[in-house]
């Protein structure tokens, strides 16, 4: 209530990316332990609860593109996240697309981004790692640099990916952010298969020669492909044994956006668009992807999540995980205690012993839906 209240319309005053840096920046100076004692109650016991050969300490984790650079690393998990995602990094440092590239849509309960990967680069981050990690599960999730070309793209992901191999404890493919230029390309059925299997090469080659075991490999999509090209994704993402599959990204959509003048859209421009209008395109997704994978593939669902109600319809289509980002720029910090808190609920409200049993029980009736964006559904 506090945020909702009182620091939310302080932030707001400001412009989107200032107010984000500033919330960020004054986190990432508070120490942790006062953080946990302060912040962090674990209301609900997960027991084991186990994906791709990780262990979660609770389901709610905090999605890319929030701390590119990990500057507060350590806070996220005292604010009770089970898993956080740094990046997007790539290997070259770069500043990202010009300011403002950040903008609320409070109506629709949405943001518009097209930051562009504006980060320090995967080695800075794998060095801040180095010395200070959170005290939950780290992803790290590699782009392309703006500055390589799309032919070039296989070594420049593969260098990101060495750089923090020995620090992330999985790591994240970005093939699906509209806003570095043909990025989306990627996602193509030859060139997606030709960069999971380099990556899954190195992947074998890196583990080898530290004797550890390979990283845990995801891939993270759009929200915006088709029946036949989520059905490709599907094959290639088994074919080179993929550990999990991150549903979604941002739409280019507007037609989604409902409560907003076009006007006003139009003026904003080009640029990724989250929060409450992509939850029903996500969550589509999920059920589409648990399908054509049978369940076998775990997904981490993101795209609308600010309730524990949203987490849950994401957890019934198929996803095995959630995050946020947007919910947590209108929530504030106490979100993810009622998130999981709530979670815990309704589980034991539909009678199931745990979270696994509901993944994916809806996946059927949510495809089927109606209620559904046509190009998802159809």
């Amino acid at each position: 209530m506090l945020y909702r209240w009182l620091l939310r319309p302080l932030l707001f005053r400001l412009d989107s990316e200032t107010a984000h840096e500033l919330a960020l920046a004054a986190l990432s100076r508070l120490p942790a332990a006062l953080i946990q004692k302060l912040f962090h109650r674990e209301e609900v016991t997960w027991g084991r609860l186990q994906r791709f050969g990780l262990e979660f300490k609770n389901p709610v984790g905090l999605a890319a593109g929030f701390d590119k650079d990990g500057v507060a690393a350590q806070q996220w998990g005292a604010l009770g996240f089970g898993f956080v995602e740094l990046g997007t990094v790539t290997h070259h440092p770069q500043p990202g697309n010009p300011r403002p590239r950040l903008f609320r849509l409070p109506e629709e309960r949405a943001l518009i981004n097209r930051a562009g990967f504006n980060n320090r680069g995967a080695h800075a981050l794998a060095a801040r790692l180095a010395l200070a990690r959170p005290s939950c599960v780290v992803g790290v999730n590699i782009g392309k640099s703006r500055s390589v070309p799309l032919e070039a793209a296989l070594d420049d992901y593969l260098a990101s990916f060495a750089a923090v191999f020995p620090h992330a404890d999985y790591v994240a493919v970005n093939v699906s952010s509209p806003n570095t230029p043909g990025l989306r390309a990627l996602q193509q059925a030859d060139r997606l298969s030709e960069l999971l299997g380099a990556l899954q090469s190195r992947n074998r080659e890196l583990a080898e020669a530290r004797g550890v075991g390979p990283k845990p490999l995801l891939v993270k999509i759009a929200p915006d492909l088709d029946d036949e090209e989520l059905a490709m994704v599907a094959e290639v993402v088994q074919r080179h044994a993929i550990s999990g599959i991150i549903a979604t990204n941002t739409t280019t959509r507007r037609d989604v956006v409902k409560h907003v003048p076009p006007k006003r859209i139009e003026s904003i421009g080009a640029g990724g668009l989250s929060g409450a209008p992509l939850k029903a395109l996500s969550t589509c997704v999920i059920a589409k992807l648990h399908q054509a994978t049978r369940g076998a593939t775990p997904i981490i669902g993101v795209g609308g999540v600010f309730t524990a109600n949203d987490a849950w319809e994401k957890i019934c289509a198929g996803a095995s995980l959630v995050q946020l980002y947007t919910g947590l720029v209108y929530e504030g910090i106490g979100v993810v205690r009622r998130i999981n808190a709530g979670l815990g609920e309704l589980i034991a409200r539909h009678g199931f012993d745990s979270l696994d049993q509901a993944v994916g029980c809806r996946a059927a009736e949510i495809c089927k839906s109606s209620l559904l964006p046509k190009s998802a559904s159809a």
